[in-house]
């Protein structure tokens, strides 16, 4: 067997202190209801071993995944009946999985209600469409009797634009509110990061937060209650120096107006630093702005070092990527920011 490699030049620094204190907030601001946690996408790209043992030291009970194979990571750090998987059984593998396990399967359709009655069933979620389209039960069908038959602890629908003040909220609101008359459940849940401020009444018994845990703010109400959670860092691989005129990257486009000093950093496109950050993006060495020259590549980024002198090979800058002044800059979601970010980061 090879030896274990070295470290790598590309790291995520996660803290794990601003996770609890992001899900503290969330929580408080759900008021009555209890917060969960979304821990899908390996956390949202933060690493489901470093977030999830932060979320359940401070209180986070109810977890939510998206497909089967996600599930396994997370029960390393929590009991299987506090996790709920989104996209529910496809196939009797799925199912038989879910109740081996113990996990909870989010149930989305009637194929897939009757697929858990048959593989024997249990305690599950129910997931009601309420306008978003996506998956979810048609609200026509909640009387079905493969519905009725279900024992259900979660009914849960799905927000669709609680980013933004519109009236589909308040239609979707009513929907599920009808729906909880309509199907005995033991705890309902609506909203998400966005909607835990759109007021109690979307609130029910459990909020679902996922984005804001990890320093995403969708709505302006949670500018002064998130933190920063996820900040990139990329070591120095070469440093030189270039006169007037010399290009830098791919197709040559940027050219040196003067003498500058560049170096190139371990981190491209392939890592989730798209090419939407070449010429826009920039990192920081303890409060110095360090632009991006040119196109990033697939394994690299070029960064004007010349308001740092000091800096040199085999140092370490921190990416500029603060979520929401990264997603107004780029154009990508904050969501996509995090969950782009890939696995040749060292978390």
């Amino acid at each position: 067997m090879p030896p274990e490699p070295p470290p790598a030049a590309l790291r995520l620094v996660v803290d794990s202190e601003a996770i609890a204190a992001n899900w503290r907030a969330l929580d408080r601001l759900s008021g009555e209801a209890s917060a969960g946690a979304a821990v899908k996408a390996d956390a949202y790209g933060t690493g489901v071993a470093k977030a999830l043992p932060a979320l359940v030291a401070v209180g986070a009970r109810d977890f939510f995944v998206a497909h089967w194979s996600e599930v396994a990571a997370v029960l390393k750090h929590t009991a299987p009946a506090s996790v709920s998987v989104l996209h529910g059984p496809l196939t009797r593998s799925d199912a038989d999985y879910a109740i081996a396990t113990g996990v909870k399967p989010v149930i989305n359709s009637l194929q897939q209600a009757r697929l858990w009655q048959d593989a024997g069933g249990g305690l599950c979620d129910l997931m009601i469409d309420t306008g978003i389209n996506r998956l979810g039960l048609p609200m026509g069908e909640l009387g079905h009797e493969a519905i009725t038959a279900l024992d259900v602890d979660i009914l849960m629908s799905h927000l669709a634009s609680a980013d933004e003040d519109v009236p589909q909220n308040a239609q979707q609101l009513a929907l599920w509110q009808d729906a909880r008359g309509q199907v005995a459940q033991r705890r309902a849940s609506l909203a998400n990061s966005a909607g835990i401020c759109l007021g109690p009444q979307y609130h029910g018994d459990l909020t679902r937060p996922g984005l804001s845990l990890y320093g995403g703010i969708p709505r302006p109400e949670l500018e002064d209650q998130i933190v920063q959670v996820a900040r990139p860092q990329a070591a120095i691989m070469q440093v030189r120096e270039i006169g007037e005129g010399e290009a830098v990257g791919y197709n040559a486009t940027f050219r040196a107006e003067g003498p500058m000093r560049i170096g190139a950093v371990a981190i491209g496109y392939a890592d989730g630093y798209l090419r939407c950050w070449s010429g826009l993006g920039s990192a920081s060495d303890k409060g110095l702005h360090l632009p991006v020259l040119g196109r990033v590549s697939m394994d690299m980024t070029i960064l004007d070092l010349t308001a740092a002198p000091a800096l040199k090979e085999g140092d370490w800058v921190e990416i500029d990527y603060p979520l929401p002044s990264a997603s107004a800059k780029s154009g990508l979601s904050q969501y996509e920011l995090l969950t782009l970010l890939g696995t040749r980061f060292a978390r």
